[in-house]
């Protein structure tokens, strides 16, 4: 890679050099054939991925986009859903339910755990809820959601399985055609974006509906919206010669480039390498003394959020490392100051990983702790080596 740094964050993640050179290819229009067959071939690399019954989505926007998108086009104001909320990603749907006049409960887990499936189960029975949204892998948290427990017991109250796959898609399985724990049992939307473990530039909200989550929209007579509304979007993604809004052209380039990328690598290989890296990874902070917030049981294969040790301060820590040329990020809300946070994934290699917990050694050692980076380093090639 050409990249000057190592931009290990829980996205933006690092770019290619393919990809790059994808996206600096001559801009043409959007209408122009050759253009049309990159984006055609894009959209179904995309439906392989979700392998969903439906229809999915490629747009100009960011992850927010497609949160709205998902939202709107399945819930209708006064109509109400359940959040389950891993952390700060999760509760940004209530400020988009609130916006759009939509009854809201949340379900907040302590930051680091999972919400019990005891407590959906309860909640569940309070009201009839027309979707449940699940943060797939928070990115404030590094906490993974179940589910396997969650989607057969959102499904057995009738309700949408709504599912927030911005820093998972790619990396954690994410098959919209499994039925989890019996027939019926599917997730009914992902939504993500382009910069996380797909690892393209930001600028693409992606979101895949299935066949269920599709009727829904249709018995809608309106929805509060013309961009996000998925009806103006159907004719496009099926022939993308078609207009509605002009296309990001060269982002579109990249993209195609990306899920080249993924798919010739595999998912199933994907989600291993993803799992691999995340352990190993964290295995290996523990050897500086570092604890990830999240048990691992419950953690995500894309990023974790890692508490420092006594005597470290996070923005020398932080700058020491940005000065050896590798860039992680602060922790937010209250863990803001006391921890910091990994990306893992995408184009990550795992020579990236290995010279960047090389480095925090380093940069440990320099500030006045003492570790032994070998013996880290160690770690986390004997983590990686028993997965992959």
């Amino acid at each position: 890679m050409r990249n000057e740094e190592m931009l290990l964050i829980p996205g933006p993640t690092p770019v290619v050099d393919s990809i790059y050179d994808a996206m600096a290819s001559e801009t043409r229009g959007h209408t122009d054939p050759r253009f049309v067959e990159i984006y055609k071939r894009s959209i179904e690399n995309t439906r392989d991925m979700f392998k969903t019954d439906g229809e999915v989505f490629v747009v100009a926007g960011s992850g927010t986009i497609g949160m709205e998108m998902a939202l709107v086009n399945t819930v209708a104001a006064g109509e109400r859903i359940l959040i389950i909320s891993h952390g700060y990603f999760g509760d940004r749907f209530i400020q988009l339910g609130k916006a759009f006049g939509i009854e809201m409960d949340v379900l907040q887990a302590e930051w680091g755990k999972q919400i019990s499936i005891e407590e959906v189960k309860n909640k569940l029975q309070e009201h009839t809820y027309k979707a449940v949204t699940i943060t797939h892998a928070d990115t404030s948290t590094g906490v993974a959601a179940d589910l396997d427990a969650l989607v057969p017991v959102i499904k057995a109250h009738g309700a949408l399985v709504i599912l927030d796959g911005v820093c998972a898609t790619a990396a954690m399985e994410e098959d919209m055609s499994n039925e989890y724990g019996g027939a019926g049992n599917k997730i009914d939307v992902v939504l993500t974006g382009s910069q996380k473990a797909i690892g393209v530039p930001p600028g693409l909200a992606i979101v895949a509906f299935n066949q269920t989550a599709l009727d829904v929209r249709a018995k809608m007579d309106r929805v509060p919206a013309y961009y996000s509304d998925i009806q103006n979007w159907i004719p496009i993604m099926q022939d993308p010669s078609k207009y509605f809004a002009t296309p990001p052209v060269n982002l579109i380039y990249a993209y195609d480039e990306g899920m080249k990328i993924v798919m010739d690598e595999g998912l199933a290989k994907r989600y291993t390498r993803h799992a691999a890296f995340g352990r190993g990874v964290r295995t290996a902070l523990r050897e500086y003394g570092m604890t990830p917030l999240a048990e691992e049981t419950v953690a995500a294969s894309t990023l974790s959020c890692i508490l420092y040790p006594e005597g470290v301060k996070d923005v020398e820590f932080r700058k020491a490392l940005a000065d050896k040329g590798v860039i992680v990020a602060g922790a937010l809300a209250h863990l803001g100051g006391k921890a910091f946070r990994i990306g893992h994934m995408g184009n990550t290699t795992e020579q990236m990983l290995i010279d960047c917990l090389t480095k925090i050694g380093e940069t440990l050692n320099e500030l006045g702790q003492s570790v032994n980076t070998e013996q880290a380093v160690n770690r986390f090639k004997e983590e990686v080596q028993a997965i992959v």
